[in-house]
Order: structure tokens, then sequence, then C-alpha cells
């Protein structure tokens, strides 16, 4: 039997699923592993000496970070046509939030880009002293985390459109989309907090992910499931 027009391919669900934890390789591999290790928090000449040693590892961080956001973009698209039919409104306001983190992330990279140069010394940077150019890099290292503040804020935001969809679908568990829309709720919550409050040391994120988990899993592993 034929099935209805909302119900979506085994294929475009096991694709979707497939861009989602691909992408989250990439971008955790680039947005969060490699700055932890590299960053010091606060210690300009610490930061600056651990990117000179591992420079290489730093330029691999920006480009898997800026493939994630390339990944991102299919994705979208992907999910879109998963859900168009379910509800177009909701499909569209889900594309937009997402897509409108994109340019976000990539320019939040180009600050790395910046340091690197900064801490590289050309020729022209010769006439700045050296605790001068620790400090801007470590301002431009700020603007990045910035830039992943902002983009934050629509990655929460898509969240909420693509749990509704994922709940009126029919053809996947309610539960992953009421999990996808709290996990949308701890980056929004998280994003709030660090603008309102620079110095709290604590992440809602960290216990609300659990719906980005289980939604490409259930995609890859159960897609065969949806067209049944």
């Amino acid at each position: 039997m034929k099935p209805p027009p909302t119900t979506p391919d085994s294929r475009t669900a096991r694709l979707a699923g497939s861009l989602y934890l691909v992408m989250a390789v990439f971008s955790g591999f680039g947005l969060l592993y490699v700055p932890s290790i590299l960053f010091v928090p606060g210690d300009a000449v610490a930061t600056a000496t651990n990117i000179m040693a591992s420079e290489g590892l730093l330029r691999g961080a920006i480009l898997a970070a800026l493939i994630g956001q390339v990944i991102f973009v299919f994705l979208i698209l992907a999910l879109y046509r998963m859900f168009a039919g379910v509800h177009r409104g909701l499909a569209v306001a889900m594309a937009v939030l997402a897509l409108l983190s994109v340019p976000v992330a990539f320019l939040s990279e180009a600050n790395l880009l910046a340091v690197l140069s900064l801490l590289n010394g050309p020729r022209y940077l010769t006439v700045i002293d050296t605790t001068q150019l620790h400090a801007q890099a470590m301002l431009l290292l700020d603007n990045r985390d910035h830039g992943i503040l902002l983009a934050q804020i629509f990655w929460g935001l898509w969240l909420f459109p693509l749990g509704s969809l994922v709940v009126r679908s029919g053809f996947l568990p309610r539960l992953l989309g009421i999990l996808l829309i709290v996990g949308g709720l701890g980056y929004v919550i998280d994003s709030s907090m660090t603008i309102l409050l620079p110095t709290a040391d604590f992440a809602v994120s960290q216990f609300t992910f659990v719906g980005e988990l289980l939604f490409p899993l259930w995609l890859l592993f159960r897609g065969v499931a949806l067209e049944r």
C-alpha cells in the first residue's frame, strides 16, 4: 500500500539521521573539544602557547566546524522534505530558524583565523608588543565565543518547531518531539543566562540534550518502520 502523503520514505529518514550524527561529530570536534583543550580562560599567555604548539589541530578544528555547518544545511533540507507534509508552516519555521545560525557560526570561526594571523606575526605586526598581541588574541577568542552564543539561540529555537512536527507527525514517537522541545529550551535558557549573568557557570543543556541524541538514532535505525 502506498504510504499517506505525510509519511516520508525510509531513505529520507535514514539520510537525515546519518547527517545529524555526522554533523554532531564534526561540530563537537571543532566547536567544543579542541577549544576546550587549547583555550585557557583568562590566561592569554597559556592560550597563545597552546595555539602555537598545536596550530595544525586548531586549523583542523576550524575546518571541522565549517564542514559541520555545511552538513547542517543539508540536514535541514532533508528534515524539511520529511515534515513539509505534516505542517508546512512549522516546517518553514524550522528551516528558517536553523539556517539563520549558519552564517553566524561561519563568522564566529573567522575570529580563529584572525587569531592565527596575529600569533603567526606577519611583518606588519612586529611593531606591536607580544603582550598586546596575546591580549588581542584573547579578545578575538571572546568574540568567537559571543558568536557561538548567538548561534546557540537559533540552535535552540529551531528545535521547537522540529519537536512540534515530530509530535504532530504520527510516524515518530511523540516522546521524541517532547524531548526535542525540552532540548531547545535548554539551549535558549543557557544563552539567556550567559547574556544576563555572564559569571554564572552552569549549563542546563547538559541535562536536556537527550532528544537530540535519540532523534537521529531513531531515524537511522528505525527508518524503515516509517513506511510500515
